[in-house]
């Protein structure tokens, strides 16, 4: 059976950000968030919002993207608002053109507002999504364009996956870089399937460790098979009335159920194979050439015959005899 955990801690460092790239993110995102509080401030003569980050860099699940483009998510809480009652809130759209208004010219790209947030692009390299939220009673409202006030504690989901990663160790961590980087790689033919939240959180509920990262990858693949072989359900782990695949469409969900068995029986495949090479050549056809491609038992016998070949030596000029 190959074992190619060795190499899986390869991969890993291929796809996981590098400190410099963290550094750069964080540059960045305290810039957008020294320009919203003077905004505030100064324009709106209000007081500054908090910020919380959210998303995969705060669970650390962030992984360097196939199109080079991170995402990451900033969210703004607006500090102004009264807490106890809502009617004199102002309508999202209100709140998103305020946000635009602050970032815009943060970067050579114009702010764009979305449903849910705006987004700040930093072209090529990343993008800044902010979404923003009010709170009433202790509870968390989201900012949805058109949608009006939402209900939504997106800090509640990062809290529970590191309290997941506290029980179950760092493997898990790198199970979900792992899904999200094949999720990544596999979207190249299938379009987008999955929601980077929504493989977070089945891998972290179905995660099976393992001493080796195949063989764990290998467990959780079949465990997550196994419960939406039949149908894609999964709900907010802090808020049971909150279906997150309901996000995804029909389309996707079956999408989605067909990528998972294909990764379950071609990591089985992976497993069972004698041969370390060949076992690679498995992996990556899932995961893509960022996997490390190992030689093969024939590839190997190759060059070792070649090796063996001894070239016959030429006769040194000492040697020469006349005839």
């Amino acid at each position: 059976m190959a074992d190619l955990h060795a190499e899986f801690g390869k991969y890993h460092e291929k796809i996981a950000l590098t400190s410099a790239k963290k550094k750069s993110l964080r540059t960045s995102r305290d810039a957008l968030r020294d320009r919203i509080r003077k905004y505030f401030r100064e324009t709106l003569k209000v007081k500054a919002p908090k910020f919380h980050q959210q998303g995969s860099f705060p669970m650390v699940t962030t992984i360097v993207p196939l199109n080079g483009e991170f995402d990451v998510d900033d969210g703004v809480y607006l500090q102004h608002l009264d807490e106890s009652d809502d009617s004199e809130w102002p309508e999202p759209a209100e709140v998103h053109r305020w946000l635009v208004e602050a970032t815009d010219g943060q970067t050579d790209e114009k702010t764009i507002d979305k449903e849910t947030c705006v987004r700040v692009q930093y072209a090529g390299q990343y993008h800044v999504d902010m979404p923003s939220y009010a709170t009433k009673e202790e509870i968390y409202y989201l900012s949805k364009k058109k949608g009006g006030w939402s209900e939504s504690d997106p800090k509640a989901i990062t809290d529970w996956f590191k309290g997941e990663v506290g029980e179950h160790g760092e493997q898990l961590r790198r199970m979900v870089r792992y899904f999200k980087a094949w999720a990544d790689f596999q979207a190249q033919d299938r379009g987008e399937f999955v929601s980077s939240i929504v493989l977070t959180v089945f891998v972290t509920e179905e995660f099976v460790s393992d001493d080796r990262d195949d063989v764990a990858m290998r467990k959780t693949a079949d465990a997550i098979w196994n419960r939406i072989c039949t149908g894609v359900t999964v709900k907010n782990p802090k808020d049971a009335s909150e279906c997150m695949s309901d996000r995804l469409s029909e389309n996707q969900k079956v999408e989605l159920q067909d990528a998972i068995q294909d990764l379950s029986h071609g990591a089985g495949d992976a497993i069972s194979e004698s041969d370390p090479g060949e076992a690679s050549k498995t992996w990556r056809e899932l995961l893509g050439n960022r996997f490390p491609r190992g030689e093969t038992k024939e590839e190997r016998d190759a060059r070792k015959l070649a090796a063996s070949i001894i070239k016959p030596s030429s006769p040194k000029p000492w040697c020469l005899q006349d005839e």
